[in-house]
């Protein structure tokens, strides 16, 4: 065994003196992984990096020696995870380095051509960045395979997990509820008739629901209490609501209305819009939404699609054409047959770049045209609305859930065990 350290001591040293020899004058090895070497100017340059992506928030980093000691730290962790790989064959082609490189353009709403000029106007060159997405994307890849034997959830695990957050549900202090609420006031110690007037109205207002009529539309046009946001009261602990309240919408799923409720200032009708149990939804938001989509090519530039959706964005909203004929003609995908209506979608059936769009938008609204892997994108929302999670929908986000709680100390303990694996020799941390 001694033996065997001195010979890779040995080999250690030998590769040093190699790197020394071909490294420039001005820079350095601060570290050593395996052999391999880390430099003075990656170090340098990492951190600067980090400096420069924070911002004003820079000044909150630890001092100096302290953040020179932390990025070197995980210099090396990112090097021995690399040597892990390449020893068990990881590879990454060339076709998704290109895809990755041609995501963050889409996000900064520019083509490659524009992001490889902008990185190197900041001294970065598109060799250096594809290596660098190469690495990442070789790292990733290692901790899904590694991560993937050693996190197993069964669904015995589930099934409990599942029990225990549905006999929490049952704590108000666990609950929060946004409630629609229609008020219909009465008089301290109302008569005979005016309560029977009243119980009239309410229930010809119950009969409009059952027949279509929306809540909200009621709200606006027979409440006495506050109107505004369809008469939402905000998402809110249970046990912050009249018990009167809780007691009867308790049974009720999202989306259904209450019985009326009478208390002593007057009868209250109540739409359970969401519920959460220790912050999480049993719903989930979908958007309803359109498109025009156009994909560059030979006969067609970016720049010159982006300024034609502009253009046409302009026109629409200025009432001189409409988005569902100008879809028909122009957009280049399956919907445009539709009018680019591309029906109700669950969270996760985009693309991240359209996801986020849509969750900025108000109801009717358009975007600005918007760049993805795909083309370029003239999206409207229609419709968004907040729908029940199924069974099994809930069983899978509790499977994900713990997964992702497994997975946090799994990878710990993976960093750790990797970290430990490699002859590290730190040489100047300072």
């Amino acid at each position: 065994m001694k033996m065997h350290v001195w010979i890779f001591s040995l080999f250690v040293a030998l590769g040093a003196t190699a790197y020394a020899q071909t490294a420039p004058n001005n820079d350095y090895i601060v570290a050593l992984v395996n052999s391999e070497p880390i430099t003075n100017a990656e170090l340098e340059n990492q951190i600067r990096q980090l400096v420069d992506s924070r911002g004003p928030q820079s000044a909150s980093l630890p001092p100096a020696a302290e953040l020179r000691a932390a990025v070197l730290e995980r210099i090396v962790v990112e090097r021995a995870q690399l040597q892990l790989a390449r020893e068990m064959g990881v590879r990454i082609d060339s076709a998704l380095i290109d895809q990755a490189e041609a995501n963050i353009a889409a996000q900064n709403q520019i083509d490659v051509a524009r992001l490889r000029a902008n990185l190197e106007r900041q001294g970065t060159t598109p060799a250096a960045f594809r290596k660098q997405l190469r690495d990442q994307l070789t790292i990733n890849r290692l901790q899904e395979r590694e991560l993937e034997t050693r996190v197993k959830i069964s669904d015995a695990e589930v099934e409990t997990a599942l029990a225990a957050r549905l006999e929490a549900s049952k704590d108000p202090r666990n609950q929060e509820i946004n409630l629609g609420h229609l008020f219909l006031a009465l008089p301290e110690n109302p008569h005979a008739d005016a309560l029977a007037k009243a119980e009239q109205q309410a229930q010809k207002i119950l009969d409009r629901i059952k027949a279509g009529d929306s809540f909200e539309s009621l709200v606006q046009e027979f409440s006495a209490a506050e109107r505004s946001n369809a008469g939402q009261l905000g998402l809110r602990q249970a046990d912050r609501y009249p018990p009167l309240f809780v007691n009867a919408i308790q049974a009720l799923a999202v989306g259904a209305v209450s019985q009326w409720v009478r208390s002593d200032a007057g009868l209250h009708l109540l739409k359970v819009l969401e519920r959460r149990v220790n912050g999480l939804s049993d719903t989930q938001v979908q958007h309803h939404a359109r498109h025009i989509l156009l994909r560059p090519d030979a006969s067609m530039t970016q720049e010159q699609a982006i300024k034609q959706l502009a253009a046409l964005r302009d026109r629409i909203l200025a009432g001189a054409t409409n988005f569902d004929a100008q879809a028909r003609v122009l957009s280049q995908d399956g919907s445009a047959a539709q009018g680019g209506d591309l029906g109700w979608a669950s969270p996760g059936m985009f693309v991240p770049e359209f996801e986020q769009v849509l969750l900025r938008l108000k109801e009717k609204e358009i975007a600005e045209p918007l760049v993805s892997r795909f083309g370029v994108h003239l999206i409207e929302l229609l419709e968004r609305r907040n729908v029940e999670l199924t069974a099994a929908q809930l069983r899978e986000r509790e499977r994900n859930l713990l997964r992702g709680k497994r997975a946090d100390e799994a990878f710990e303990a993976w960093v750790r065990e990797v970290r430990g694996r490699a002859f590290v020799e730190i040489r100047d941390a300072s």
